[in-house]
This record gives C-alpha cells, sequence and structure tokens, in this order.
C-alpha cells in the first residue's frame, strides 16, 4: 500500500472482515486525503509520497466523536503492512490499555512509521510496558509523545529499560505521566550512555522528597551526555540548590539548546547561578524560567550575564516572576547591548510605567519583534500600558488551530 488509493481500499476491506461500520472520522480523513491528492494532481502540483494521519480527538472542525479500542484495531490491520501513512496523531482520544496493545504491535511490524502521538489518552501501566517493550524492537520511530497518560513509576521503568536498547528514538516526551524518584532516576542514568536521543520532557513527576535527588540525577546525566539538545524539567520543585547543580554541571555540556525550568521555586539565588552559566557562553539558545519567584534581584543577574557576556541565547522566559520596573527595565536595557537576544517574555510580572516605556521603545525601534514578546503597549490618558499577547513560547503544546494564520508548521 503505497498510496491513499490502496490505503482506502485496505480501510474498506478491514471493516468488512470484521464486520465493523468504518469510524466517520478516519474514513472523512482519509477521503479528505485522496481528494486533496487528485487535486494536486490536476493542478500539476506535486505527488504525495507519504501522509501524515491525524485523527486527533479534540479537532471539532472534523469529528464530533473520539476513537476507541475498537478503531484502533481497524488501524492497525489497515496499517501494519502500510508504506503511506508515516505519522499519526491520536492524542485526545479514548484509548486505553487495550487499545496500546494493538498500537504495540503496529510498531513491531511497521515499515515506515517514524512519530506518533498518543497524547492525553487514558494508556496506563499495561499499555505502556506493551509500547515500550515493542520500541525495543522497532527500527523506524524518532518521536513518540505519551504525556498525559496515567503510566506511574513502573510506566517509567519500563521507557528507561527501552532507552538502554533503542537508540534510534530521537524524541520523547512523557510529560504529566505520574513519574516517581526511581522512574526519573533510572531515565537519568540510562541516558548517560544513550547516543540517539535529542528531546526529552519528563514534566511534573509526582515527588515526596526535599532533596532534589531528581534535579541532581539529572544534572549528572548533562554533564556526561554529548547529545541532548532540550530538557524540559517543568514542575520539578527545583529550589536554588538543585539550579546550582544545575548550572555547574552545563558549564562544559556543548550540546544543550532548549532548557525548560518553568514552574519550579527558583528564587534570586538560583538565578545568580543559572547567570553564570550564561556568562560562560554555553550553545543554550533558550532558557525558560517561567513561573519562578526571580524578583528583581533575579532579574539584574540574568540582564547583566545577557548585556556583557552572552552572546547565544535567543529566547528568554521570566513570565510571572514577580519582577518589577528595575529588573524589568535592566532586561530591555540589555537587549540593547546584546544582538542575538530576539525573543522576550515577560507578562505575569509587576509591569509597572517604567517597564512599560523601556517594552514600548523596544517595539517602536524593532529591536524586539512583536511576535517575539508577549505584550503590547498602548497609551490611556498620556499613561504606557502593557497589555497581553497570546504568544508564549508553547503555545501549541496541549493545543493547536486547524485553520487560521497561527496554524503551526508542526505535525505532531
Amino acid at each position: 500500500m503505497t498510496d491513499i488509493h490502496e490505503t482506502l481500499k485496505r480501510f474498506s476491506a478491514v471493516c468488512q472482515e470484521e464486520n465493523a461500520h468504518p469510524p466517520k472520522y478516519v474514513q472523512k480523513v482519509l477521503d479528505k486525503e485522496k481528494n486533496d491528492c487528485i487535486e494536486a494532481e490536476q493542478n500539476g502540483g506535486d505527488f504525495h509520497e507519504s501522509m501524515h494521519l491525524s485523527l486527533a480527538g479534540n479537532n471539532h472542525l472534523m469529528t464530533d466523536s473520539r476513537l476507541n479500542d475498537q478503531d484502533v484495531v481497524l488501524l492497525y490491520k489497515t496499517l501494519s503492512n502500510n508504506l503511506y501513512v508515516v505519522s499519526i496523531d491520536l492524542r485526545y482520544n479514548n484509548i486505553t490499555d487495550q487499545g496500546a496493545s494493538w498500537i504495540a504491535k503496529l510498531l513491531e511490524e511497521t515499515a515506515v512509521l517514524r512519530e506518533l502521538n498518543l497524547m492525553c489518552n487514558d494508556i496506563e501501566e499495561k499499555g505502556t510496558k506493551e509500547i515500550a517493550k515493542a520500541l525495543e524492537r522497532n527500527e523506524t520511530m524518532v518521536s513518540l509523545r505519551m504525556n498525559g497518560n496515567k503510566m506511574g513509576n513502573k510506566g517509567g521503568m519500563y521507557f528507561a529499560q527501552m532507552l538502554q536498547v533503542n537508540e534510534l528514538l530521537e524524541h520523547l516526551d512523557l510529560g504529566d505521566t505520574d513519574q516517581g524518584t526511581e522512574s526519573i532516576i533510572a531515565i537519568a542514568t540510562v541516558l548517560t550512555q544513550n547516543r540517539g536521543l535529542r528531546s526529552l520532557n519528563v514534566n511534573r513527576p509526582l515527588l515526596y522528597s526535599q532533596q532534589e535527588e531528581t534535579t541532581v540525577h539529572m544534572a549528572n546525566m548533562l554533564k556526561i551526555n554529548p547529545c541532548l539538545r532540550e530538557i524540559h524539567l517543568e514542575k520539578y520543585d527545583m529550589r536554588d540548590f538543585g539550579a546550582t547543580r544545575l548550572a555547574e554541571c552545563l558549564m562544559n555540556n556543548n550540546t544543550l539548546s532548549y532548557l525548560n525550568l518553568s514552574c519550579n521555586r527558583i528564587t534570586r539565588d538560583g538565578a545568580k547561578e543559572l547567570a553564570k552559566l550564561l556568562k560562560q557562553n554555553t550553545p543554550l539558545q533558550v532558557l525558560d524560567l517561567g513561573y519562578n519567584r526571580l524578583e528583581d534581584d533575579g532579574a539584574l543577574y540574568l540582564a547583566e550575564a545577557l548585556g556583557t557576556y552572552n552572546t547565544f541565547l535567543n529566547t528568554l522566559v521570566v513570565s510571572s516572576n514577580n519582577i518589577a520596573s528595575k529588573g524589568l527595565c535592566a532586561i530591555a536595557d540589555s537587549m540593547k547591548m546584546n544582538s542575538t537576544l530576539q525573543c522576550v517574555y515577560i507578562w505575569g510580572n509587576n509591569l509597572e510605567e517604567p517597564a512599560a516605556i523601556a517594552f514600548a521603545a523596544l517595539l517602536k525601534t524593532l529591536r524586539l519583534e512583536p511576535h517575539n514578546t508577549d505584550v503590547q503597549p498602548y497609551e490611556v490618558d498620556g499613561k504606557t500600558i502593557l497589555s497581553e499577547l497570546s504568544h508564549q513560547i508553547r503555545r501549541h503544546y496541549y493545543w493547536k488551530p486547524f485553520y487560521g494564520s497561527d496554524v503551526p508548521d508542526i505535525k505532531i
């Protein structure tokens, strides 16, 4: 099955074999792909060599129902020998462990599937185990999103075991999966040897200790891992001690370019250590410190590093950090000296008039592009005020529009 026509024929045949009515959503998506291919051929457009099968359960333009385990059986039997569909988006559906077992079989048999999004389904420990086992034998997958599935601590352990074997997977999202201290430490330990993974999300583990063991293990891993480019440690209950260890271990890291430390408990002392990291001019390009406790002193430390030492950082997020005019004006001034920093997100702080004037000046001179920040200035009775724009750094993580000018290019 190398094109949409053969895929549709196989889907119809499978539904007849199973004596099942074709799911309206799947049928509609395949029919749309067929019509797009026909239209492209008629207009002399490019031939569709592959397909991204988007079956997101929250796409209200295409469906009013969500896929279930029985629908996954039909998809497995349709796609098991398919060479046309290379990525599948199944987020926000009602897939349980039973459906996950069929997805695992698909991962074992597929020859072309590269990306799979299972975000926010109902897959738990049993289904996670089967998917992880299948990935140990899979040689095509490069991206998997499991965030929002409550796999628990044992589920995280299964993925740690998988990463010991599979070095072809490049992007793994295990955020919001109720992992525990043991599984996070196991993943960090395995990544000291794994040389394939490029991006890792382990947001919001369930931690019951105040010792920050998970942060320390992640920091030690980043000290020696030469391949990881992006890591998300959001909602880690990280304090200044953890931020300090992380900054110390990243001093000699020459690969990490995206560090997400948002929604933690980092204060000015942690910001001071992270500023020392920025002064080392490491390859870090994106630093997300949103929803911490930096305040003015923390912002001043960061501004000093950015204004005089750093030439790599492209994006800084300090939203909702209780920063007032002194700290925000310092960040604005650092942009006048730093030509590399392009994106700054500050909404949720104490946006007093001096800060509003400083950022209005940056926007007026186009030193800061309107689409690279989350504020917009306006005047009322001669007073400059900042309003919020929906330009957050990860605004398409949980949801993305399906029409309009803001539709992202990413498929998964």
